[in-house]
């Protein structure tokens, strides 16, 4: 049976992409990701900067969208809203209940810039993956954006007392991070109570086939603050 809920035209959720299949974007799912179009922070390491404007060509329509999952129903578990920015849309609440009225699981990935947009939808999510930057008063040099920090520290309080299943994560780059600023930032983190927590690799802005290792410090810094802890490889 099609989900009821629609999400109006004038709302219309814009698509900058779509991964039909993954087990990597939402732990131990089939899941397929839609990309969301647009993002209002700068962050120099982004990996999808083709999502950033706002307005750009979609790659699909929703209906499209919604066509192609009625297919896989049944055959993936979950979908993943990513970006860009997701909750930079107002159609993604429509888009989030269309999702679970056709029996997925819902997932997001946001960096948090918009906390009452998130407060709104985390009853219908089933997971959320939270970037943090940094150290939340260093925020701005990353983000481009005065003030993102306590934004993305509300959102991080929020996800935590929802009780909806959370992974924290932040990138690594090396001319961004010094080691200390990471382990004060996990410090934070933990204190917040996060349990889980990731640091990403990034590739190095001279040779994008090479990734720039984690400093073993940092991680021997990070990994007892948390129940679990993962490097993500690049």
């Amino acid at each position: 049976m099609r989900s009821a809920v629609q999400i109006s035209t004038r709302h219309e959720l814009a698509v900058g992409g779509l991964t039909p299949l993954t087990i990597i974007d939402l732990p131990g799912c089939l899941s397929a990701v839609v990309f969301c179009q647009g993002c209002p922070w700068r962050c120099g390491y982004c990996h999808n900067p083709e999502l950033i404007p706002r307005r750009s060509r979609a790659a699909l329509d929703w209906t499209q969208v919604m066509a192609f999952l009625e297919r896989r129903r049944g055959l993936l578990d979950a979908v993943v809203f990513s970006g860009g920015e997701p909750t930079l849309q107002k159609g993604l609440p429509d888009a989030v209940r269309a999702v679970k009225g056709q029996g997925f699981q819902v997932a997001l990935h946001t960096a948090g810039p918009y906390p009452e947009r998130l407060a709104r939808l985390l009853c219908d999510l089933d997971w959320v993956g939270l970037d943090i930057k940094a150290p939340f008063d260093r925020y701005d040099r990353i983000t481009g954006v005065p003030g993102s920090g306590q934004r993305a520290r509300e959102s991080a309080r929020l996800v935590l007392e929802s009780g909806v299943t959370c992974e924290f994560r932040t990138t690594v780059d090396e001319a961004l991070l010094v080691p200390g600023e990471l382990v004060d930032l996990a410090q934070d983190l933990s204190g917040l109570g996060a349990r889980n927590y990731v640091l990403q690799e990034c590739r190095s802005p001279a040779d994008p086939q090479k990734r720039v290792p984690i400093p073993d410090e940092v991680i021997g810094g990070v990994e007892p603050l948390f129940e679990r802890f993962t490097v993500r490889r690049a």
